[in-house]
């Protein structure tokens, strides 16, 4: 062998280099993360729907009469918003929650880790797909309450802001929960002790301030609430809460729970073990 060959140093193969952000890689997981809600259909879509027509049938039609207007609307359109938020709030959590825990307890996590995406990416990704989701069931759940309700839409930018920023909330605290959880009873936990509590606590279907004490303060302190009642206002016009403590709320809770998801991908907390 010659001296300039028993010189030379043989590096392993390095990964790709994507200057900038990784386009290709981000559609592709972001569509990975539709298309496996979007095959599945009639469990995703079609069966909260389902859920949400029961809601209103129980809480509106089996009532019809008996309950006074609420906020000078009929007591069917004050309850439709809450239930499309509600729905939208299920479904963003579930889609990636149960994305990230499959793939752990499938032992495929790795072929998310693989692709040259940065903890950006794969949280972007993954919250966005969620969202997708949330929105698409939140949308289909609207055109099937609407014969029930007679939906005003007062505010359209309330709808779209607490709509958008309520499905990335869900999405990004479920990508938390699945990168925590190790089964699917972990899972549950937190739907069943955080989710779904929160969700039912926070005005969908009556509202806050006809609460006794220390239930009517407490419910302020729901986040929640505000995302209920911001959605709401953007149909009726009117908020129960602080509409500006709703909007900094919702763009904070984005914020820390987007840093806590880029934090949990790039020390691969419970991914890399």
């Amino acid at each position: 062998m010659s001296e300039k060959h028993a010189d030379q140093v043989i590096l392993p193969p390095q990964p790709r280099d994507y200057p900038g952000v990784n386009w290709a890689g981000f559609r592709t997981l972001y569509r990975r993360e539709v298309m496996r809600f979007w095959k599945v259909g009639m469990q995703t879509l079609a069966a909260p729907v389902v859920t949400s027509l029961l809601y209103m049938m129980v809480f509106v039609v089996a009532a019809q009469g008996a309950r006074p207007p609420v906020h000078g609307v009929q007591f069917s359109t004050f309850v439709a918003p809450g239930l499309i938020m509600m729905a939208i709030l299920n479904n963003a959590f579930a889609n990636s929650s149960s994305s990230l825990l499959q793939a752990k307890m499938n032992g495929l996590i790795g072929d998310f880790l693989t692709p040259p995406l940065t903890p950006p990416e794969h949280v972007g990704a993954f919250a966005l797909g969620a969202a997708t989701r949330g929105i698409l069931v939140g949308a289909v759940t609207w055109i099937v309450v609407a014969p029930f309700s007679h939906l005003p839409i007062a505010h359209p930018w309330a709808v779209l802001y607490f709509g958008i920023g309520a499905s990335l909330i869900l999405g990004l605290l479920g990508i938390m929960a699945g990168l925590w959880s190790e089964k699917f009873d972990n899972i549950s936990v937190v739907t069943n002790f955080v989710v779904m509590p929160m969700t039912f606590l926070s005005g969908t279907f009556y509202l806050v301030d006809r609460l006794p004490e220390p239930f009517r303060t407490g419910s302020h302190f729901n986040p929640f609430f505000y995302l209920i009642d911001g959605f709401r206002y953007g149909f009726i016009g009117h908020a129960e809460g602080s509409l500006f403590t709703g909007v900094t709320m919702t763009a904070g809770l984005v914020i820390a729970f987007t840093s806590i998801c880029l934090w949990m991908f790039e020390t691969g907390y419970k991914i890399k073990s």
